[in-house]
């Protein structure tokens, strides 16, 4: 499969071609005055009796992510670690091919990118969703946005060519990920039973290489633009902790070093019939001593084409017969806790809203009507 990457692209290879019905006013971002906030939070505060202290929880958690070793020979090596990871929506994985020496040349040539000036990377990165240039200007958070480039794996040539910059090792970096990324979405399919439905339906998948630069810092819990995935790959390049929004929460995690984050998404939690918890847009870089040094982030998604009418649903169990002819009573119960929806108006909304509290997939739950 890792051998076959660029069969699943299907994404156009220029930027600018991929299209998406208008936003509608009912989906318009809105930025609230974090002035305004600031001062309602202090007013309510002052209230509080002084030996009132807010209670644990609402602090963010750190948590040891999983650790998984990576077997390429067994496309079943996630199923003894999914009880481990299915609750929590992420995992480290270690033993992967990927080389510490590909990574750092990959992070250095995505500071080449940054050092363009602002005219050069706005006149060579269209602001076509989801990829181009994002500036960050208008990124309703309460710093301020970082900014960001987000480019597909088999545009990435491209990009040498047009920026007159040596990028080869991101667009290697870029197309390794790729591979330990459908890799890792065949053994999850294993794992939690739905490969043959996969298989069944012609699934084609597309990757977005996203590379952010932002101030790392204790406050900084904004994840810049938010697109749909099945899983999330960043590679760890040096001890740094990672602020993530879980299905319960924000968390803080600190991976291994050269090991690999993957976080789950929200594609994979609709196949999944909601069995595994997700993770909500890519990992933002936190830093406990407040030294607002810069930080460059690499986040690979592999997620679906904008294409063609794709449609997300969750892949049931075939319903099954025992020996005597009764049907199977678990398989009978499992009910579909997600409507069908389509994949490119999914995508548009949670690309524009920008969700940062509100779960997206909300308005798509049975159970929620």
């Amino acid at each position: 499969m890792a051998s076959s990457a660029q069969e699943h692209q299907s994404l156009s290879t220029t930027y600018g071609t991929t299209t998406a019905p208008p936003p509608t006013p009912s989906i318009q971002p809105t930025c609230l005055s974090s002035s305004d906030a600031v001062d309602a939070l202090s007013r309510l505060l002052h209230k509080l009796p002084p030996s009132l202290s807010l209670p644990p929880r609402l602090l963010p958690r750190t948590i040891s992510p999983p650790i998984i070793s990576f077997s390429p020979q067994n496309p079943n090596f996630l199923h003894p670690h999914l009880s481990s990871f299915s609750q929590l929506g992420f995992f480290q994985l270690i033993n992967h091919p990927i080389t510490s020496q590909l990574a750092n040349s990959a992070e250095s040539d995505s500071v080449s990118l940054f050092n363009l000036s602002k005219t050069q990377k706005q006149q060579t990165f269209s602001k076509t969703w989801p990829v181009g240039y994002d500036d960050g200007e208008d990124t309703c958070v309460e710093e301020g946005g970082s900014e960001s480039f987000c480019f597909e794996s088999s545009s990435s040539t491209e990009l040498t060519e047009s920026t007159h910059l040596s990028i080869s090792s991101l667009h290697e970096f870029t197309r390794e990920l790729e591979k330990l990324g459908l890799e890792i979405i065949e053994a999850l399919s294993w794992a939690m039973g739905f490969d043959k439905a996969l298989k069944e339906k012609g699934t084609r998948f597309s990757s977005l290489m996203w590379v952010s630069e932002g101030v790392m810092g204790n406050n900084n819990k904004q994840s810049g633009r938010f697109y749909p995935y099945i899983v999330s790959l960043q590679y760890q390049i040096k001890c740094i902790k990672y602020s993530l929004l879980t299905d319960s929460g924000w968390v803080s995690v600190s991976p291994q070093v050269d090991s690999v984050l993957v976080t789950v998404g929200d594609i994979a939690q609709v196949w999944s019939n909601g069995s595994l918890k997700k993770v909500r847009g890519r990992p933002v870089a936190i830093s406990g001593d407040k030294d607002n040094s810069r930080c460059i982030t690499m986040s690979l998604l592999v997620t679906l084409p904008t294409d063609t009418a794709i449609t997300i649903s969750p892949f049931l169990p075939a319903t099954s017969r025992q020996d005597d002819g009764d049907v199977d009573q678990a398989a009978e119960e499992e009910k579909s806790v997600f409507d069908t929806f389509t994949f490119e108006d999914y995508s548009w909304r949670v690309y524009n809203e920008r969700f940062l509290f509100k779960d997206p997939l909300d308005r798509h739950r049975v159970q929620s009507k």
